[in-house]
């Protein structure tokens, strides 16, 4: 039970990052690509959506 924690931190994680892509306004197959970047590379993948991924929701603009 060596990586049971952070095992279950990167499932939440992921969990989270796939909602918020789902959720965001980008494309449709934006959607898709990042949705299977992040569950092939579970932390790669979320990484990587921190970075770069799609924003969910409005943002004000000043």
């Amino acid at each position: 039970m060596e990586y049971g924690l952070f095992g279950l931190i990167i499932l939440v994680a992921d969990i989270y990052a796939i909602y918020q892509t789902l959720t965001s306004g980008a494309s449709t197959v934006a959607k898709i690509v990042w949705t299977l970047a992040i569950l092939i590379l579970p932390v790669l993948g979320f990484i990587a959506w921190l970075v770069a991924g799609p924003r969910g929701g409005a943002r004000a603009h000043i």
